[in-house]
């Protein structure tokens, strides 16, 4: 099993209405893509300053299921749409599990 996880921080002119938009945008990715076994989106829990502001985690079969669902235009289209615009840095990393 392949799990991916992404950290998300957002610009400081982002607000409150945009991040919970963006993040219900990233929670129909499994109904609208598929191919992960499990996913959890959700924002930071703001205990700790200078966390990022949220992150995405995933898991998938394979390393196949996992490019298939890099490359699916749904997929590219919410990241284009509501994640890029509002974007000051991302981190990730896929490993096995």
């Amino acid at each position: 099993m392949l799990r991916h996880v992404v950290l998300f921080t957002w610009t400081e002119d982002t607000d409150p209405d945009t991040r919970a938009t963006t993040l219900a945008a990233l929670r129909r990715l499994p109904e609208e893509v598929g191919g992960m076994t499990s996913f959890a989106v959700g924002p930071d829990a703001g205990l700790v300053d200078g966390n990022a502001h949220a992150a995405l985690v995933a898991d998938f079969p394979d390393a196949e299921a996992f490019r298939s669902y890099a490359t699916d235009p749904r997929h590219l289209a919410v990241i284009a749409e509501h994640v890029k615009p509002h974007l000051a840095a991302r981190s990730a990393v896929q490993y096995e599990v």
